[in-house]
């Protein structure tokens, strides 16, 4: 049986001029929305509540 490159099949071109596309989009989309979450929690929060401002405990109650 001959190996058949992956990129010279119908499924390989599928994948490289489809699939991998979309993927790359859809991980960006995906970073804008973390992005703007993070916005939005920040300006949510209290200023005294703001990360790395001073608390040393874990979310279990350990101190660190």
């Amino acid at each position: 049986m001959s190996e058949v490159p992956f990129h010279t099949t119908r499924m390989g071109h599928r994948f490289f001029e489809h699939t991998m596309p979309e993927l790359v989009r859809q991980l960006a989309q995906l970073n804008e929305n973390l992005k703007r979450a993070l916005v939005k929690q920040e300006k949510e929060l209290p200023e005294d509540a703001a990360p790395g401002s001073g608390s040393t405990q874990s979310d279990d109650g350990a101190n660190l």
